[in-house]
């Protein structure tokens, strides 16, 4: 099932909640169900050129609905998608997510997902996830991820959070919109005050977590 496809399922439960009265978190199991099999129904009776235009008919305001309402952010919504996979770039967000961040709420793994994915938009890390949450390893305590170069065997124990942290990191490579963290390249636990942290400006606060944005430096500053 496609990003957008989500969307647009999760959109009609905004628009349809508020007149029926029945929970968004009751209704979005069985509405994804229902669009799932459409999919399997419909697809293979309508000309491609068709899909295409359906695909794109009020893409902006399906996920402005999304974002306002939350749903992608919700325990049902994550539990209503398949267990996900993928290649190697799928892998290194995921146990970024899981190493990072698997005891976060679902907005806190979307959060450290975003991060990750500005980054690799950014000119100043590498381009590949891989390359940026792998930034520094071998260097003990050198590393931009800690989990990478703390010395410890990363050893995947947590089957249910693993499956969890997959979706996330799936969702986000698929292309969901990033707009929890106001474009952060940083974050660290409240537990500790790295010296950065007073440089870079605050973008948001989730879970454990504080988020900040580096400044993009130009020849003219």
């Amino acid at each position: 099932m496609t990003i957008r496809a989500i969307f647009a399922a999760l959109a009609a439960v905004v628009l349809t909640v508020g007149a029926t009265g029945v929970s968004a978190d009751e209704q979005i199991a069985s509405r994804l169900s229902a669009v799932l099999e459409q999919e399997r129904t419909s697809f293979g009776r309508v000309p491609e050129a068709r899909l295409e235009l359906l695909a794109n008919a009020n893409a902006a305001a399906e996920e402005e609905a999304i974002l306002q309402s939350g749903l992608i952010y919700s325990n049902s919504f994550l539990a209503a998608r398949p267990a996900a996979s993928g290649g190697n770039q799928w892998q290194c967000l995921a146990e970024a997510l899981y190493f990072e961040a698997r005891g976060e709420s679902v907005r806190g793994l979307f959060a450290v997902g975003e991060v990750i994915m500005n980054r690799v938009d950014s000119a100043s890390y590498p381009n590949t996830l891989c390359g940026v949450i792998n930034q520094g390893t071998g260097r003990k305590y050198a590393c931009q991820f800690t989990y990478t170069c703390d010395g410890r065997a990363e050893t995947i124990a947590e089957p249910r959070a693993w499956e969890r942290v997959g979706k996330v990191a799936r969702i986000l490579i698929d292309g969901a919109p990033r707009a929890l963290t106001g474009g952060a390249t940083h974050y660290h636990t409240k537990a500790v005050n790295p010296s950065w942290a007073q440089r870079f400006p605050r973008t948001a606060t989730i879970d454990s977590h504080h988020f900040y944005r580096q400044e993009v430096r130009t020849a003219s500053n």
